[in-house]
């Protein structure tokens, strides 16, 4: 498979902006930002207004925005989902989601990482999800297929998801994290791997890229806990999101890389307190995961619009009973199809 080529022009950022006071953040990226077009989408619930540096070719929405584009919904958009609604209205082909408490991370040499190049230098080269290559990505200089990897699958497939790491805080549980407040990961692994065709994993929103045209619809806010907050540790939408997408991707035939890029997470939030609202979630994953395990979808399904529809009708079918949570969200994912399609058109 040939190595395909990126253009600065095809790649939005997406920021979900749920701090007033952008300037740092922004002013710690600009090396990099700087040549890609932003999309800033305000937290809805945020009153203050955003403070942005210049210098940037971006563009901001705002709750206003979101109701005259989206119209009547029953999706939110609150809290981290600001950020669905950024990967909604992009044109660009490819999109790289960075959360606003992230900063460029150094490498073990001291050097800063560019994020931005890695996640596209994972969407360019193929994954290998059918078959598991020990020595990493054997895409990356210096690596290769090792002895024994089948020619016949040495072409790989298009990666369609990259999901980058984190140095400082780690995107730990809000019980581990409460039970070790003092641990922080300072272990940078210069690695990159294709996580397996049907081995699950829990996608974390922080820092990921990926192909819109294959997967944008696949990518949305479904799954929302009575007591979600603004805090990482309060949220699950991402997770559920990224079992969705993942099984999406095995279905389709696409790629999902995991490990660099990092970037640098600053302390926000406090674990003890936010365990109180995601403990929530943390019972719910022993009922998500073997759903997710034993899911198949037809063969009808070949594009992430119909298999998100064809996954939300399973949803409801064998895990709405379980808990409302999932019927809810079942419709979600629903409506995210129909909002989609809508956006769409009119911007065609």
């Amino acid at each position: 498979m040939s190595r395909a080529t990126i253009k600065d022009n095809e790649v939005d950022i997406v920021i979900g902006a749920l701090r007033s006071d952008l300037t740092s953040f922004l002013n710690g990226w600009r090396s990099v930002f700087s040549q890609f077009h932003l999309i800033i989408v305000k937290d809805p619930d945020l009153k203050e207004e955003l403070k942005i540096p210049d210098g940037f070719n971006l563009t901001v929405y705002t709750k206003t925005d979101i109701d005259q584009i989206v119209g009547s919904t029953a999706l939110s958009f609150s809290g981290y989902s600001c950020r669905y609604f950024g990967f909604l209205v992009s044109k660009r082909k490819y999109i790289i989601s960075i959360d606003d408490d992230c900063f460029p991370a150094k490498d073990n040499k001291g050097i800063f990482v560019d994020a931005m190049a890695q996640h596209i230098e994972n969407l360019t080269t193929p994954a290998t999800p059918f078959f598991f290559n020990t020595l990493y990505d054997p895409y990356r200089e210096g690596a290769d297929f090792v002895r024994g990897y089948p020619f016949s699958l040495r072409n790989g497939v298009d990666c369609a998801l990259s999901c980058g790491l984190w140095l400082n805080l780690a995107d730990l549980d809000a019980p581990t994290q409460a039970l070790k407040p003092g641990l922080r990961n300072n272990h940078y692994v210069d690695a990159v791997l294709t996580v397996p065709r049907t081995t699950l994993m829990p996608v974390s929103g922080i820092n990921i890229a990926f192909d819109r045209e294959a997967l944008g619809p696949a990518l949305f806010p479904a799954l929302k806990l009575a007591g979600e907050g603004k805090v990482r540790w309060e949220t699950m939408e991402d997770i559920w999101c990224g079992m969705c997408v993942k099984v999406v991707c095995d279905h389709l035939g696409l790629g999902v890389k995991s490990g660099i890029p990092y970037v640098w997470r600053k302390d926000r939030g406090n674990a003890v307190e936010s365990l109180k609202k995601e403990w929530e979630g943390v019972k719910l994953m022993e009922e998500i995961v073997p759903f997710f395990q034993s899911l198949s979808l037809s063969r009808t399904a070949a594009t992430a619009e119909e298999c998100v529809v064809e996954m939300a009708t399973t949803v409801k079918q064998h895990l709405g009973t379980a808990h409302p949570v999932f019927g809810r969200a079942a419709d979600s994912m629903v409506e995210w199809v129909r909002v989609w399609k809508a956006v769409g058109s009119k911007s065609s």
